[in-house]
């Protein structure tokens, strides 16, 4: 099973800044998208979420034919960066 990992942050963002330092010291590889420069992309991630909150992120698990896109925004799946990680963790580990 394949697995991708889209981290949506923004310049200035303390607690962006705090999820991918921690996604860097456990050596989890993602796609960083700044919301200003993926700007099209983000929008259709709000729109699904019904979330501008950053970082969010979303995981994509592919196997043979099946794909699953999961996504999490803060104050909705998690309340703090560690929660967050946590829920990466348990979809890579």
């Amino acid at each position: 099973m394949d697995k991708i990992l889209v981290v949506f942050t923004m310049k200035g963002c303390p607690f962006c800044d705090m999820l991918k330092e921690k996604l860097n010291e456990e050596n989890l590889m993602y796609f960083d998208r700044d919301i200003e420069k993926y700007k099209d992309e983000y929008d259709l991630f709000v729109k699904a979420t019904g979330s501008e909150f950053v970082p969010s992120f979303m995981i994509i698990e592919s196997k043979e034919e099946d794909t699953k896109s999961y996504l999490f925004t803060p104050e909705k799946d998690f309340n703090q960066i560690d929660e967050g990680l946590q829920i990466i963790k348990n979809h890579f580990l």
